[in-house]
């Protein structure tokens, strides 16, 4: 490298040429080194200001890289293919969900009469084959709209009972067990849907329900509350002369952060002006799921924070 003081050399020997009256020519071939020289040590000090502040960059990141490097190759690889379905937090909630009312449904005795109520495309008749099922909606939900999430279609076809939750025409004491799943939320009076179930049930009778602990806007307009935490069960099942046997959270909060997640894609889409995640996002999202999911195997109570719904069995007491 040409240091300074090597420049200004140059720059001296140069006027002194000049005071001693050389030729033209030569004043001019030292005044040019002098200048390429200034322009030389110029661009070295830039390259080295560069390659200084790219180092410091470096060191920055460098607790990252060592981080990643220190994952096992199995972990790398999930991450690195940005592929989420490596990774299955926040993708059971409704297997969950479907297979605790599979199990309950089962464990009724053959021939029980069972009220479906708000029944919707009756996906759990599968499992009622040796009951006595009866299904009962309004059959007002199209699937259409414009707000939320839709489904885009909707068959009754199976409803045995087309008709307000609120005024079942069935009489009192008539069934064995009461089904009633996903619907709280879309009724703009879930207190007196509950009252108008419970006059179905028989003394003895099982109240099955699940509904959510927290929901994005669905079914609109038919959406009316977000969810319902334990509390409204204990009190209203229980001044209804219902004693709960089982309340089971599904999911936690690791899970519905991980459901979430994968959602940002289309959000960002629909709402945010046709955004999508940039390449480095797309990772940092893997790399949280990673995370989350993590946590979620080792949880050890926030459900009591979040998750996706209850799932309730209630007796209703002899009297």
């Amino acid at each position: 490298m040409i240091l300074a003081h090597q420049v200004r050399a140059i720059v001296t020997r140069a006027l002194a040429r000049m005071r001693r009256g050389p030729g033209l020519l030569e004043q001019l071939k030292d005044l040019q080194g002098a200048h390429a020289a200034l322009h030389t040590s110029a661009a070295v000090q830039a390259a080295h200001v560069a390659l200084q502040a790219k180092h410091e960059r470096w060191a920055e990141a460098e607790p990252l890289i060592e981080s990643f490097l220190a994952l096992s190759t199995i972990d790398r690889t999930k991450i690195l293919s940005t592929d989420q379905g490596q990774y299955v937090v926040g993708t059971r909630n409704a297997a969950t969900r479907d297979g605790w009312v599979a199990e309950v449904l089962a464990e009724l005795p053959a021939g029980a009469r069972l009220l479906d109520a708000g029944a919707g495309e009756c996906q759990y008749k599968k499992h009622c084959g040796h009951l006595i099922y009866v299904a009962q909606d309004n059959a007002i939900y199209d699937g259409k709209g414009e707000e939320g999430l839709q489904t885009g279609s909707w068959d009754f076809s199976q409803i045995d009972l087309v008709c307000d939750i609120l005024n079942i025409p069935e009489p009192d004491a008539s069934f064995d067990a009461v089904l009633c799943t996903e619907v709280l939320e879309h009724l703009p009076d879930p207190l007196r849907a509950l009252e108008e179930m419970a006059r179905l049930l028989r003394l003895g009778g099982v109240f099955i329900i699940t509904a959510p602990f927290w929901s994005l806007t669905h079914f609109a307009p038919y959406h009316y509350a977000t969810g319902f935490n334990r509390y409204f069960y204990e009190l209203h099942l229980g001044r209804l002369g219902f004693d709960i046997v089982d309340m089971i959270p599904n999911g936690n909060f690791f899970e519905c952060v991980g459901q979430e997640l994968r959602r940002v894609a289309d959000m960002a889409e629909r709402f945010a002006a046709g955004e999508r995640p940039t390449a480095l996002e797309v990772y940092a999202v893997q790399v949280v799921l990673a995370m989350v999911e993590r946590m979620s195997a080792r949880d050890t109570g926030s459900p009591e924070m979040l998750h996706f719904d209850y799932q309730v069995r209630a007796i209703k007491r002899q009297k």
